[in-house]
């Protein structure tokens, strides 16, 4: 869609989401007019991205189709034809991702389980006894992302692993607030747990839970809150699949963060962003929360403990990184995020006597990516429990690429690895 289009379209999408109108003085206003040139200025210039490292040019023009598609979602909401977050899933849904024809070998079904919507993917191979199965959780910040997002990556787990794929639909941000999400996939998986072995021929204690970046970290704070839960009647996830997965936000200043923090398709501010549009929507927090002033005096020396640069490989510290200067504690802005600091919203978190209870582990992270810390050091959380740990880094690999995997020409390499990488593990349970 060329760029003249795009724009006529924005102008016809008044339908999307309810929203309060501006009215017609504000909209005449010249503060509002400035406000609009310069959000227009703004996608004009991000149409033209530079970046301080090798990323490979297929990525450029879904960037910038993103980057624009931002611009025009803040735009439109500051007029108030619809909510910046409803146009960002509509663009998503209508440019990047397309539902193909069902393979064959494969039976997919759109189906609720305890009211929440799910997709299930069941090989149609015969299998000898029961087949294993996995809970996948999409990501998208919390905010974006659907089951229709990773459809494709679905599909190709189910087939190349024989396993039985149920991806789970939570509701999103900012309608449906934390824990609404994790409430979502907890009931979901309970729910499976309850009925795989009669309804779907699957072994209840062969059943792993995991997800991409925001879902990766709602498989990590579900494995612990099943771990917590006194109600036990069911089996307990037998693995977690965490690929780039985000785990804390307690610091934004790891080195991942500081070398990666203008690599698409994640920018370290909008890692913050969607943290606090999980959980409360109050964006203005965004920068006192890239400075670590959220966290209270008192907690800082138990997260450097597992934070600190030094628990991470020596190649991670090659593209350079500087100490942070500690930053001055603001309680009112702890007190807003508060809950962004508990082991539901950052299993890393977590205790050791809680970590102790997770099931084995794979987690998968990049190169290019601001997550890439939080895999490294959860990981070495776990092996220093002595926990099953398979880690899989992928050096040319940047966040989302599983976005692009099986989408033609966009298909990265890394894509295809981050995925097969996968596929091996669970075969493995």
């Amino acid at each position: 869609m060329g760029l003249a289009s795009q724009w006529l379209l924005c102008a016809r999408l008044s339908y999307l989401g309810k929203t309060e109108r501006l009215s017609g003085a504000a909209k005449n206003s010249k503060t509002t007019r400035l406000q609009m040139l310069s959000l227009f200025w703004k996608f004009l210039r991000f149409t033209k991205c530079r970046f301080k490292v090798e990323i490979p040019l297929e990525l450029m023009p879904k960037h910038i189709q993103l980057k624009r598609s931002r611009i025009q979602a803040r735009i439109l909401h500051r007029l108030g034809i619809c909510h910046q977050v409803s146009f960002t899933r509509w663009f998503v849904a209508c440019f990047l991702y397309h539902l193909k024809q069902v393979p064959a070998g494969l039976r997919v079904k759109d189906m609720t389980f305890s009211e929440v919507p799910v997709r299930v993917y069941e090989p149609t191979s015969v299998c000898d006894g029961l087949r294993r199965g996995l809970m996948y959780f999409h990501g998208g910040g919390w905010i974006l992302g659907s089951i229709d997002s990773v459809d494709e990556v679905c599909r190709h787990i189910a087939i190349e692993s024989d396993t039985t794929v149920i991806s789970v639909g939570y509701r999103l941000a900012p309608e449906h607030r934390y824990p609404a999400q994790l409430d979502d996939c907890e009931k979901a998986t309970c729910h499976f747990l309850s009925v795989a072995e009669t309804e779907f021929g699957v072994d209840s204690h062969r059943v792993a839970v995991g997800g991409d970046s925001t879902g990766a970290n709602l498989a990590a704070a579900l494995c612990q809150r099943l771990a917590c839960s006194e109600d036990r009647h069911l089996p307990f996830p037998c693995a977690q699949v965490l690929i780039y997965p985000a785990l804390q936000m307690a610091d934004f200043n790891l080195p991942s963060y500081q070398q990666n923090h203008a690599v698409p398709i994640l920018f370290r501010g909008r890692m913050a962003f969607y943290f606090l549009q999980y959980l409360n929507g109050d964006v203005s927090l965004c920068q006192e929360v890239l400075e670590g002033n959220h966290v209270p005096t008192e907690l800082r020396p138990r997260y450097e403990l597992w934070l600190s640069p030094s628990n991470l490989p020596p190649e991670c510290l090659t593209r350079g990184f500087y100490k942070h200067p500690s930053p001055e504690y603001d309680g009112e802005v702890y007190h807003a995020i508060k809950d962004g600091l508990e082991p539901e919203v950052s299993p890393l978190l977590a205790d050791d006597a809680l970590i102790q209870k997770t099931p084995r582990t794979f987690i998968l992270t990049c190169e290019y990516d601001v997550l890439r810390d939080d895999g490294i050091l959860y990981r070495k959380r776990l092996l220093d429990l002595g926990k099953d740990v398979t880690w899989q880094h992928v050096l040319d690999g940047f966040h989302g690429m599983i976005n692009f995997f099986n989408q033609g020409w966009l298909t990265f390499p890394s894509a295809v690895q981050v995925v097969d990488g996968a596929v091996h593990y669970i075969k493995t349970l």
